[in-house]
């Protein structure tokens, strides 16, 4: 039998691991999370208790077992056009602003989990080009980044079930973008499959290789993050962001602690943050 429990004192060292690793800050009493994303792990690697698992993770020796610990840890489905807003915004204002300016357009889904946002900016940006026909073709370049390698390979297949598709889909997008698979599931299609490119990323690291950015979807992230990390996040993003670009949070975020760097930019509906000159 195993033992699917995590004592207080492995919770604890637990937490200090997780947050060194990837910033996360699970807080207090929140043994239920480790318990229900861990579990599956022990019959994979085939430990007889959580306390034993999250021991041999701290210690190191597996990356097999490190990388599927943190993926399980960091890995939260979303939704198709969630909150709705920042998308109407890009067809609505942001894509025409950028396609009269005749530049390209370089946008970053920053934790990017099962790959719904990503996806939804690439259909956003088809919607743009159907309405004015020509426009900013070959011109936007869609970047996606995930800490877990096991969501990322996921996401370049661009598979879903039926529950995924249910979650903020239209019917009228899912017959536009969506095709059957072999596998009995629904597939992206290639149009906007090959608009995104996926790559693995840490957002505690360095961003340097990102380049420079006109958009920055990182959204539903910071929320996870102690505050000087968060900061620093902040940070590195207004330094990669062009002059004037945009950054898109979450509903329940601010820029509080990085006020200095952007300007709020009120919307109907909705907001954004302008990257100061």
């Amino acid at each position: 039998m195993k033992n699917k429990e995590v004592s207080l004192e492995s919770y604890r060292q637990f937490g200090r691991f997780l947050e060194q690793q990837c910033g996360i800050v699970l807080g207090d009493n929140k043994q239920y999370l480790v318990r229900s994303r861990l579990s599956s792990l022990l019959y994979q690697y085939d430990y007889d208790s959580l306390d034993a698992l999250v021991n041999a993770t701290i210690q190191g020796g597996n990356r097999g077992l490190l990388q599927s610990v943190i993926d399980a840890m960091t890995t939260n489905e979303t939704l198709w056009f969630r909150d709705g807003y920042p998308f109407e915004l890009l067809i609505k204002d942001i894509l025409p602003t950028y396609a009269a300016a005749n530049k390209r357009l370089r946008i970053w889904s920053a934790a990017c989990s099962s790959g719904q946002e990503p996806y939804s900016i690439a259909m956003s940006v088809l919607e743009y080009q159907r309405q004015k026909p020509g426009a900013m073709r070959g011109n936007v370049e869609i970047i996606a980044t995930d800490l877990s390698s096991v969501m990322l390979e996921k996401c370049e297949q661009g598979l879903y079930d039926e529950l995924s598709l249910a979650r903020g889909l239209s019917p009228e997008r899912r017959d536009r973008y969506f095709i059957p698979h072999s596998s009995g599931l629904m597939q992206v299609k290639p149009e906007v499959r090959n608009m995104v490119s996926f790559r693995s990323m840490n957002l505690l690291h360095s961003y340097a290789a990102m380049g420079r950015l006109d958009i920055v979807f990182c959204r539903n992230v910071l929320i996870y993050f102690a505050p000087a990390v968060k900061q620093k996040i902040l940070q590195q993003i207004a330094a990669l962001l062009q002059p004037g670009g945009i950054l898109f949070l979450g509903a329940s975020e601010s820029i509080s602690s990085a006020s200095d760097l952007f300007n709020m930019v009120k919307c109907h509906p909705g907001l954004y943050y302008q990257r100061k000159d």
